[in-house]
């Protein structure tokens, strides 16, 4: 027996009406329906294939079309094939449009334009997750600023919050047992910054942090002279690089990620 589906049409990505789906389905506890989305129709032929595909499933259909042909012929074969098909979005227009006395433009997909920004931001959001703490180096090139910086010096949290200033950033972990990726040296040294980070307080924020995973606090991690070591390791790498460093000692992630993009508009 085919599992019970919902199909979503569309003549856009098809994610508003797939939103509203899982919402309106929430509120059935023991339903058990597949939602699948039937994107980017733009064609009466696509629009029967899909409506044929309900039928076969037996199964309901919701649509978000903007063009009335479209909404028209939707509705005339859901009848023709007996499947119920839901507009989600003819009736919201029709009375805007008496509301607004203004004709919509009637073009799939202005939603996605508007939210553009919030697109680049989810894109580079994704690329720091994927490109976190060195785990690959082709990221470095891709990206559009690599941080560099000995464990501890907010790497991770700094590569988040500029991405959501829609940055693409990869962060790179200097140890000194681990030669840095070649990737390091063939990027530019503006799009490269570094985090210092002064001995006495890496020593702290060590000490504290393996104190709080229930650890020995006197562990080579946080002893001064392993410290001093990656420090050491780290300004020789930077050297290499060429690139600009930022003190993070006392600064917390929003006045690093303030002070790096100061940076980046020099």
């Amino acid at each position: 027996m085919h599992p019970l589906r919902f199909y979503i049409i569309s003549d856009s990505v098809g994610e508003t009406a797939e939103l509203l789906a899982k919402a309106a389905l929430s509120q059935f506890v023991n339903s058990d329906i597949e939602i699948q989305r039937i994107p980017y129709v733009d064609d009466f032929k696509t629009l029967e294939e899909a409506v044929l595909t309900a039928k076969e499933n037996h199964s309901l259909v919701a649509y978000t079309l903007v063009k009335p042909e479209f909404r028209e012929k939707i509705d005339e074969l859901a009848k023709q094939y007996d499947v119920v098909a839901l507009d989600l979005m003819g009736p919201l227009l029709d009375r805007l449009q008496s509301h607004l006395k203004q004709e919509p433009v009637l073009k799939p997909g202005l939603v996605h334009k508007l939210d553009e920004d919030y697109y680049k931001r989810i894109e580079a959001i994704e690329f720091a997750v994927k490109y976190d703490d060195g785990r690959d180096a082709k990221g470095i090139l891709k990206a559009d600023l690599v941080l560099i910086g000995v464990s501890r010096t907010s790497k991770t949290p700094l590569s988040q919050f500029l991405a959501h200033k829609r940055l693409k950033v990869a962060n790179v972990p200097i140890v000194p047992e681990v030669d840095p990726p070649e990737e390091l040296f063939q990027v530019h040294p503006d799009k490269c910054i570094g985090l210092k980070i002064n001995a006495d307080k890496l020593n702290h924020i060590r000490t504290e942090r393996l104190k709080s995973l229930g650890l020995d606090g006197s562990a080579n991690y946080a002893r001064y002279d392993r410290i001093q070591e990656e420090i050491n390791y780290f300004n020789k790498v930077v050297e290499q690089i060429g690139c600009k460093t930022i003190d993070v000692s006392n600064k917390a992630v929003e006045e690093t990620a303030n002070a790096i993009l100061n940076e980046l508009k020099k």
